[in-house]
């Protein structure tokens, strides 16, 4: 079976879109699987490390803001929705899938919308409760539409041919050994805090989480703390450890970019992010309690409304971006740290929340729709 997945833009459709593609080959060691995407995204650097066969398409999405710059990237990604078709069309022909999966991110939507016209068999994932505008016109066209959670069914528009599966996570987030995780940090019998803004970065997260590793280092708070700035922020985050005389320190690291996220859950207390659908996804599979600054930066708000879901079962402490101080995230980090306990009991109610069996649903439905009669 040939399979060809669309995925893009950000670690959250990327991630979910690799964990397909590896649960189809464990599951049918003779499915070859293809990838459509950005050169210049992340997808290809992602995906070409994975080992997977990458065919180039360039979609941009439209900047809403009117700024001279904006303006020409506005220009640019007409030109390249005008071109999309075409080269939708010939990777199509190149690749002659039996299935295409489109798992979000702008370069799903040339690439599902001319599958399902030219007859191929199709397919969707929908990470969040509140649907991208690329997902929400796709659904009516797919064979087959998946949801993460209930909440998007119907902000879908076809209940009737959309599963509810969960978001696929990697297996081996699931299978993490905690003290061989804390061990090969050095953790000793510090509480782990392990932060990230996404893969990009983000500055308003960066900047109070400077403030924070500060007020931990000033009080020798027995605290070990792992940072990712994001690709966008390393040298901006550089600058602020340096004025706040940080760098060096032993009871810090911090990383562009952390690629082995598994092992570092597993070893983690505490976890300061964003509440991108795969983020929460992963700390509810790895049984991680959390502090959740969702993006004000998306749309519908869908991060709010995703760590809402966290926050009701008492799994994570929501602190909206607008509502964001340095004195209220280390008041927060250092109520949450004071009891482990309590850290380990949110933890658990995190775990509750996760869902293992997310792959397997969706590979044996997938496989079900190739095995269709056309």
């Amino acid at each position: 079976m040939r399979v060809l997945i669309a995925a893009g833009g950000t670690a959250g459709h990327i991630n979910p879109a690799l964990a397909i593609a590896g649960a189809l080959r464990a599951a049918r060691p003779d499915t070859e699987v293809h990838f459509a995407g950005r050169r210049g995204g992340m997808e290809y650097g992602l995906v070409t490390k994975a080992g997977y066969p990458f065919h180039h398409i360039e979609v941009n999405g439209i900047q809403r803001r009117l700024t001279p710059k904006n303006i020409l990237r506005d220009i640019e990604a007409v030109w390249h929705l005008a071109l999309s078709g075409p080269r939708a069309r010939a990777i199509l022909r190149e690749v002659q899938p039996d299935l295409v999966v489109g798992c979000g991110g702008y370069v799903s939507g040339p690439v599902v919308r001319c599958a399902a016209k030219m007859g191929y068999k199709t397919a969707i994932h929908e990470q969040n409760a509140f649907p991208g505008v690329t997902n929400k016109l796709l659904a009516p066209l797919a064979d087959l539409v998946f949801a993460a959670v209930p909440a998007a069914v119907q902000k879908l528009g076809v209940p009737g041919k959309t599963l509810v599966v969960g978001n696929p996570v990697r297996p081996e987030v699931f299978g993490q050994d905690r003290a061989e995780a804390r061990a090969l940090l050095g953790a000793g019998g510090r509480t782990v805090l392990l932060s990230f803004g996404g893969s990009l970065g983000a500055r308003r997260l960066n900047e109070m989480v400077a403030e924070l590793m500060q007020w931990e280092q000033a009080g020798q708070k027995g605290i070990l703390h792992i940072h990712a700035t994001g690709s966008r922020e390393a040298e901006a985050f550089a600058g602020l450890m340096a004025q706040k005389g940080l760098a060096g320190n032993a009871g810090l690291a911090v990383k562009e970019y952390i690629d082995n996220m598994p092992q570092m859950l597993a070893a983690a207390d505490l976890v300061i992010s964003r509440a991108g659908a795969l983020t929460l996804a992963e700390l509810c599979a790895a049984g991680r309690a959390a502090i959740l600054i969702p993006s004000p930066n998306v749309a519908e708000n869908h991060q709010y409304y995703n760590a809402l879901e966290l926050q009701k079962v008492g799994a994570a402490v929501v602190i909206e971006e607008k509502e964001l101080t340095a004195e209220k995230l280390i008041q927060t980090v250092e109520r949450l740290t004071a009891d482990r306990a309590s850290l380990a009991a949110m933890g658990k109610l995190a775990k509750a929340l996760s869902e293992p069996r997310s792959l397997e649903k969706i590979t044996a439905k997938l496989f079900e729709l190739a095995d269709r009669p056309a």
